[in-house]
């Protein structure tokens, strides 16, 4: 039996515009059915959300394992190669059980934070050795289960990783992720991708690892799948300078342009992370319409560098933002460090607004994982709602408009979330991270 329910929103910004006061939304389901605004006497029976209540936030980019390395990876000196070292002991650990566990808790955690949809860019596929198992999904299958049980609709970014670096065979731990050739994965992502045909909360879309992961002739095959089932495309892009040049020294262009020759760029593809990037990729990552999906606190945790976030949106590129290897989970930090980051850059103020940063976190992103319909509060659309206390210490004198959500408020401000119109419960969160983290044995 569907249930009709209420939400009184005292302030509230719809998705575009300026923030409404006295909102009143009708839930039907998990969609909203009508958006009244200048609702000053709500009906006794509303759910009061006092403070500023925005869409839901969509996190593209998640490697959900990778929340075990929070605060233990930061005990020496390294670059982001050391780095990888460290997730791959971790990799080699994780089976179905456990993985479902830790995802499961990490998923909640988002939801606490606002996130309402996640993208995973999921590449964790198979046993020991690269033996498939029983069932060559049930990663995959762990992932999408842990989702719906936090109470997020996920995109399943299922992905393409076959070679250590530009020609080079996998190692051991990289063999969990390959199928060998593009033709393997995508017989294996055809099958999990009939499983969820007709589910509304489970996009299964594509992901090429990383041009130095898939062979620049494997390439067509992935962006060419994704093409047929209208999916999204994602794909890791120039995010370390030995990437671009690996690719130039192998093929004598660089990324951007072997995705570009490859037929990968387009509106449905979004490039993450697009750190080191020339002219001439930053035209034709814009002239395609391919979407930048930035994670701004990973890129500064693994020493990255900063991507060029405006040069990149004024050549067409539209903004997402994700998560990443959650060295933080809060959306109000990723929002604001795209701008802050452009300030240490330039030595000037004022690059983005915070407008259109919550389009990134919001709308845009929705529609880069599939979820078109997602990202507004408006009549048809997704019922997610993130409410953030305008009277915290915090964000207390702040104006409570829109920049108080960019500039101000943090995951810890969050007072309710609705997705996908139910109530999410954050009781337990931090429990639950610890045992299923502990249970893998992250310190070893």
């Amino acid at each position: 039996m569907t249930r009709v329910r209420t939400f009184w929103l005292q302030h509230a910004w719809l998705g575009v515009g300026e923030v409404e006061d006295d909102v009143l939304v009708t839930v039907d389901g998990s969609r909203f059915v009508d958006v009244v605004t200048g609702v000053a006497a709500p009906p006794a029976t509303s759910t009061r959300l006092h403070g500023l209540t925005l869409p839901g936030f969509a996190n593209c980019h998640s490697h959900a394992f990778h929340r075990a390395l929070r605060g233990r990876t930061q005990t020496e000196s390294g670059t982001f190669w050391t780095w990888r070292e460290q997730m791959y002991r971790l990799a080699g650990r994780l089976d179905p059980d456990c993985y479902l566990a830790l995802a499961r808790a990490v998923y909640a955690e988002m939801a606490a934070a606002g996130i309402t949809c996640v993208g995973e860019f999921h590449y964790l596929h198979h046993g020991s050795g690269g033996r498939p198992y029983s069932d060559p999904n049930v990663m995959g299958e762990a992932l999408i289960q842990a989702a719906r049980e936090a109470g997020l609709r996920i995109t399943l970014l299922d992905t393409c990783y076959l070679t250590a670096g530009v020609g080079e065979p996998p190692d051991a731990t990289q063999r969990r992720f390959s199928d060998g050739d593009a033709e393997g994965w995508a017989a294996r992502v055809d099958d999990l991708r009939a499983r969820y045909a007709d589910a509304a909360d489970v996009v299964v879309g594509a992901a090429v690892h990383s041009v130095r992961a898939v062979p620049r002739e494997q390439v067509p095959i992935v962006s060419e799948w994704a093409a047929h089932h209208d999916a999204p495309l994602h794909v890791h892009l120039s995010e370390q300078m030995a990437e671009n040049e690996a690719c130039v020294a192998a093929y004598g262009v660089t990324p951007t342009e072997v995705l570009h020759e490859s037929g990968a760029l387009g509106p449905r593809t979004s490039a993450v992370h697009a750190t080191h990037l020339t002219s001439r990729d930053i035209d034709l990552l814009g002239g395609s319409g391919t979407h930048a999906c930035l994670c701004p606190t990973t890129e500064r945790d693994l020493a990255d560098g900063i991507g060029p976030s405006r040069q990149l949106h004024a050549a067409g590129a539209p903004l997402t933002l994700g998560s990443d290897s959650h060295a933080v989970i809060d959306f109000g930090e990723e929002m604001r460090a795209v701008e802050l980051d452009e300030r240490l850059q330039t030595q000037w103020r004022g690059h983005w607004r915070a407008e259109e940063l919550l389009d990134a976190a919001t709308s845009l992103g929705h529609y880069s994982l599939g979820h078109g319909d997602a990202g507004a509060i408006v009549p048809g659309a997704w019922a997610d709602l993130v409410t953030i206390d305008t009277q915290t210490p915090r964000t207390a004198g702040t104006g409570g408009g829109l920049e108080t959500a960019v500039y101000a408020a943090t995951a810890a401000d969050i007072s309710h979330v609705v997705a996908s119109g139910r109530v999410v419960e954050t009781g337990g969160v931090g429990h639950a991270l610890a045992r299923a983290i502990e249970a893998i044995g992250a310190d070893a």
